[in-house]
C-alpha cells in the first residue's frame, strides 16, 4: 500500500472477529481474521496472500504469507515491481497516533529476492470523502456524463 500519484485511499472496517482493508486502487479487499486461526497450508497460493491479523495493544498486525509467485514482492512505483510472492512474509502494523491519522507500518521478508528484510512507514490521514470504485473512464467521458447528469437534475 505505497502511496502512487492517485487512489490512494483505503478504507478500514471491523467486526469482532474480523477486520477487512480495502485499497481505492483496483478496489482490492482483504478480509483478515482475527480468530487467531493458522495460515492456509503452503500449497495454497492466493494473489493477495493468506493474511492473518492480532491486536498488540492499540496495533493491529496483519501477517500475510503465502502469495502466488504472479504477485510481486515489493512494488516501488506503480509502473515497477520486483520480485516474485512465492517466498515474501509480509508484516504490517496499522496504530492510530492521533484523531485523523493512522502510522502504517510494514516489513518485507522475502529471502529469494532481497538479501535481508526492510520496512517502512507511512502516515495515512483521515479522508472526508467517500471511497470511488477504481475505473477506468473513456477519455473521462463517463465522468463529464455523469456529473452534466447531476447538475440538470439539481437545477430542476
Amino acid at each position: 500500500m505505497i502511496p502512487s500519484a492517485y487512489n490512494n485511499t483505503l478504507q478500514v472496517l471491523q467486526t469482532p472477529d474480523h477486520v477487512v482493508v480495502v485499497n481505492e486502487m483496483i478496489h482490492d479487499a482483504r478480509i483478515v481474521p482475527l480468530d487467531g486461526r493458522t495460515h492456509l497450508a503452503q500449497s495454497i497460493r492466493q494473489w493477495m496472500g493468506d493474511s492473518r491479523g492480532r491486536w498488540e495493544g492499540d496495533t493491529l498486525v496483519i501477517e500475510t504469507t503465502n502469495f502466488t509467485d504472479k504477485t510481486s514482492s515489493f512494488n516501488p512505483t506503480i509502473q515497477s515491481a520486483v520480485g516474485t510472492g512465492s517466498t515474501l512474509h509480509l508484516v504490517e502494523r496499522f496504530t492510530r497516533i492521533g484523531a485523523g491519522t493512522l502510522r502504517y507500518e510494514f516489513t518485507v521478508d522475502d529471502p529469494h529476492t532481497f538479501t535481508r528484510p526492510f520496512s517502512g512507514v507511512i502516515p495515512m490521514t483521515t479522508a472526508d470523502g467517500p471511497l470511488f470504485e477504481y475505473a477506468c473512464h473513456e477519455g473521462n467521458y463517463g465522468m463529464f456524463n455523469l456529473l452534466a447528469g447531476a447538475r440538470a437534475q439539481e437545477t430542476r
